[in-house]
């Protein structure tokens, strides 16, 4: 894919954004919309700011997930204007424009001063954003109905927006592929931290979320969030969660790589691999998404029975009795794009078996999920199990064995099509 055919597919992109916000402002009585970029908020007690990247509805029109006290204008009718705070500053640089067709779809403006520009002939106007940066701004303050439409022109994403999509895969792809070499070749997980940001080529703070690095046990931590300088004696597991940010648009990738020796742990690797690829096959139009995560967790409950870690069950009755969430607690995955989990995904709440689950809709066209499928050992989940009514069914000697390796998780970022799927990461694996 050229450079100028990803730029050609933006303008189709911003004429299509046009077309649905100028749907959603008529739908709710407005006539334009204001949309602020926001700003980094100051650190309690200090004169250093957070790390910025810039409010959803504003990166789904421009990308520039690092423009602070910024402005978008959008109006029935009329061409977007975008005011770009660029004040004449000693202490810190301006981010710069490269040439780009969009600018002929946008009006760009420059601005010295943070606050709302002067706008004439708003008709009825909404302004959305961090209400701490709203400040004086006229017009109505993140009404509630216009902000669920402006969500849903998020749901189903246009041809550049998987193209973007795609290309965060590829370059993610880089960064877990010289993870798993650095953890192979005895890297602590801060040592794999800075193997992944050299191959992706992206600081840590402007990724998309903070990477999830996990060696042995600490993978049994969904979030874990530290990284250890020191290597662990004997490396038996690795989980890597992590994303690259392209254009304003996020990957969401999670691998699982087996220490050597790890002959036990491998097998179920490569067994939930086999469940997630099954998973992801099913992601078509018309699916119900709670109908994957039930999927997954009759995956999940074979698994068990085939390795021996639970037996005397049907695999029916591991996930009726809850066996099967003590290892895979979580929801199946979410939709992906401008945010990691991607917003208007719940119109209804989940269901009680899913509490988790971050969506509740039947896919379509056009929509982007995760799929990412887990099985952990995570002591304070089993502990129940192993102590009560079906610790008779459970391997105790198994889990004590593999507790140390934390748990296993597969993710994949997927984009539904019309006839089915297209898997965005395993196609840049190839």
């Amino acid at each position: 894919m050229s450079d100028q055919y990803l730029l050609s597919r933006q303008l189709d992109h911003l004429a299509e954004l046009q077309t649905r916000y100028e749907r959603a402002l008529a739908d709710n009585g407005y006539d334009s919309l204001l949309i602020a970029s926001g700003a980094a908020p100051y650190r309690y007690g200090d004169d250093q700011a957070w790390h910025f990247q810039g409010y959803g509805p504003f990166l789904h029109w421009t990308g520039l997930a690092g423009q602070e006290n910024a402005w978008l204008w959008v109006r029935r009718g009329e061409k977007p204007v975008l005011w770009l705070y660029q004040p004449v500053d000693f202490w810190h640089a301006s981010p710069s424009l490269p040439e780009e067709p969009w600018q002929q779809f946008i009006e760009v403006r420059s601005h010295q001063e943070k606050d709302v520009p002067d706008l004439e002939n708003t008709g009825r106007l909404a302004v959305i954003g961090d209400p701490a940066c709203l400040g004086g701004a006229p017009g109505d303050h993140n009404p509630d109905e216009l902000l669920r439409a402006v969500e849903e022109t998020r749901v189903h994403k246009t041809g550049y927006e998987i193209e973007c999509l795609a290309f965060a895969n590829r370059a993610a792809l880089r960064g877990h592929r010289a993870a798993r070499e650095a953890f192979l070749a005895g890297e602590s997980e801060f040592g794999i931290s800075l193997a992944y940001q050299l191959a992706t080529q992206q600081r840590e703070a402007d990724a998309p979320y903070h990477s999830i690095i996990g060696l042995n046990e600490h993978a049994g931590t969904l979030h874990y969030q530290y990284y250890d300088t020191k290597a662990p004696a004997r490396p038996r597991s690795l989980l890597i969660d992590a994303g690259v940010r392209f254009r304003g648009y996020c990957s969401d990738i999670t691998r699982t790589t087996p220490g050597e020796g790890e002959g036990r742990f491998g097998a179920l690797v490569h067994g939930l691999d086999q469940v997630q690829q099954r998973l992801c096959d099913m992601v078509k139009p018309g699916v119900d998404y709670i109908d994957i995560h039930r999927k997954a967790h009759q995956g999940v409950a074979a698994l068990l029975s085939a390795t021996g870690m639970v037996s005397g069950l049907s695999d029916d009755s591991m996930v009726e009795q809850g066996v099967t969430r003590a290892f895979f607690p979580h929801g199946i995955g979410h939709y992906l794009g401008i945010q990691v989990h991607d917003v208007a995904g719940k119109p209804t709440a989940p269901p009680a078996d899913a509490p988790f689950l971050r969506l509740t809709r039947k896919l379509e066209e056009g929509m982007v999920v995760t799929i990412e499928p887990g099985l952990y050992f995570i002591p304070s989940l089993l502990q129940p199990l192993m102590e009560g009514a079906l610790a008779k069914h459970v391997n105790k000697s198994m889990l004590e064995e593999l507790r140390g390796c934390g748990g296993i998780r597969i993710e994949d970022n997927v984009a539904v099509t019309g006839t089915g799927a297209r898997n965005l990461t395993r196609e840049a694996e190839l």
